[in-house]
């Protein structure tokens, strides 16, 4: 079940420690991570890890751009909520490295947004622009941060109690494998058709299982092999522009910055 959350929370809010208003700098939020996949295990399953994952891009005030210190996110844990706010600035610009933490939030479903404000729909409406063969690096080198450390001890430690204990008894860590499995079926897509299906609508099921530790070990790194050859031929035959329209995206990043500036009470 989706939880009814509104942006900005309340209890993130309250945690902000800069001196601007969320809810008047932000131009987009959404909920993301396995809410958006389609792939949530609700906390009340023993299996659950899953957080409430939400993202916010904001415009700071002037003087965290143009000022000594630039301000480019901001990232809090609280209860559930697992958040990041990015700058504009900082959110565009990965934008056009294709980063896939970041370019599912211009393709969320609409159910998913918390938050769009309209100086943003610019970005929305032109998303292709920042669509590029850049996706294939980005994509499978994701991919394989998370499938590197899914049976590695060092990084256990960075895991709550819970999650640890799934590792010890899958006897790998069954959520870095999903996020290597999805990660490599959604830029497959994404180079072979220039759209990115964040919902997933086909293979959500294989998704969860693989989260429950149903796969072996053996069972993920054969899936892994056969997508990672599968990704290599998507961007052979890849519709996609080597590189993605850098001209237009500094030009939405001018005007929604100047937009809202300009309707704020700022200050520097």
């Amino acid at each position: 079940m989706i939880p009814a959350t509104n942006w900005p929370d309340p209890r993130i809010v309250e945690s902000f420690p800069y001196d601007f208003d969320l809810a008047t700098h932000t131009v987009y939020a959404g909920l993301m991570g396995s809410i958006s996949h389609g792939t949530y295990v609700p906390k009340q399953d023993p299996d659950s890890i899953d957080d409430v994952d939400i993202m916010a891009i904001v415009v700071p005030s002037p003087k965290w751009l143009l000022g000594l210190h630039q301000w480019e996110h901001w990232v809090k844990q609280r209860d559930e909520l697992d958040v990041v706010v990015y700058s504009l600035r900082k959110f565009v610009g990965l934008l056009l490295k294709a980063n896939p933490n970041v370019v599912g939030l211009l393709w969320l479903r609409p159910e998913f947004v918390l938050a769009q404000h309209p100086a943003f729909d610019g970005i929305v409406k032109n998303r292709q622009a920042f669509s590029s063969k850049r996706a294939y690096e980005s994509f499978v080198g994701y991919a394989e941060s998370q499938l590197n450390k899914m049976g590695l001890p060092g990084h256990r430690a960075y895991m709550g109690a819970k999650r640890k204990e799934l590792v010890e008894r899958d006897g790998y860590d069954c959520k870095n494998a999903a996020h290597s499995v999805r990660l490599l079926r959604m830029g497959i897509e994404f180079l072979e058709t220039g759209e990115l299906n964040v919902y997933r609508t086909a293979d959500a099921d294989e998704i969860r299982a693989i989260k429950r530790g149903l796969w072996t070990l053996d069972q993920v790194k054969n899936e892994v092999d056969r997508l990672s050859d599968r990704i290599g031929a998507a961007r052979d035959r890849s519709p996609l522009p080597a590189e993605p329209d850098t001209a237009l995206a500094e030009n939405l990043l001018i005007e929604i910055t100047q937009t809202i500036w300009s309707n704020s009470s700022t200050g520097v």
